[in-house]
């Protein structure tokens, strides 16, 4: 399990006055081919997260952290999923910075996209 592949979409969000950070995945059968992109399965993340983020707007608003990079999908070992992923996550939630958060979790992707829509597109992703 520890070398099994997986794609995690997460979303640095804003929401009542405190830090977000949801997260969704799923396991890859096989890594995504070196020129590709994550494709409908990305696309399908990515939906997922926030059709969930939407159900929660009843609780308050949401606003995007930053200005471009705050929904991304990463490709990275299950391993680093398990070990890693939560520890970075409760340091940004507690105040850690946005650079910190950004470059350890370029340490722990084999790759990453940040995700960009128009109005009337599909989305598109952008090498991180």
């Amino acid at each position: 399990m520890a070398n099994d592949h997986y794609l995690v979409c997460l979303a640095l969000l804003n929401q009542n006055g405190k830090r977000r950070l949801p997260i969704g995945g799923a396991s890859l059968a096989e890594p995504i081919a070196a020129d590709a992109d994550p494709g409908q399965q990305g696309e399908a993340l990515a939906l997922d997260l926030l059709l969930r983020l939407w159900q929660q707007t009843n609780l308050g608003p949401i606003q995007r952290h930053g200005e471009e990079t705050n929904l991304l999908l990463l490709e990275m070992p299950m391993a680093k999923v398990l070990e890693d992923l939560p520890r970075l996550k409760k340091a940004w939630l507690a105040g850690g910075s946005d650079a910190d958060l950004y470059r350890e979790l370029r340490q722990l992707t084999e790759r990453g996209w940040s995700i960009q829509t128009a109005k009337y597109s599909k989305p598109s992703f952008q090498i991180w």
